[in-house]
């Protein structure tokens, strides 16, 4: 998906004279392109840890939630598309969420294993 923006971001550059907006319009578009590449990486990099302290991830930021924390855990994903946008793990502390991107199968397992132990704790 990144790729397909990049390259739409491309085509879109070649076919319209750039260089003739104003400057916000080029900061913007410089923006847009630095925040797809920091994502991209991110999405590539980022760890995500489950044990016995509760659930992290690395980002530009760590995401962390202790299982003391935790009030609800629920899987969210959209139906026919969870090629292009993975499920995410959505967590519900005291009065925030936290989402985990779901990057490998096996990642996606421990995913459904938490929001099913949480599901039968009702």
């Amino acid at each position: 998906m990144s790729i397909a923006l990049a390259g739409y971001g491309i085509s879109v550059a070649v076919r319209f004279p750039i260089l003739q907006f104003g400057i916000g319009v080029k900061l913007l578009l410089l923006g847009a392109a630095v925040m797809l590449g920091v994502s991209y990486y991110w999405f590539l990099r980022a760890r995500t840890t489950i044990d016995d302290k509760g659930i992290r991830q690395t980002w530009l930021y760590t995401k962390q939630v202790a299982w003391s924390d935790v009030r609800g855990v629920k899987m969210l994903g959209i139906p026919y598309a969870s090629g292009i946008f993975p499920p995410r793990l959505v967590v519900r502390t005291g009065n925030s969420f936290m989402t985990f991107n779901g990057g490998n199968q096996a990642l996606l397992i421990e995913f459904a294993k938490l929001a099913l132990a949480y599901q039968n704790t009702r």
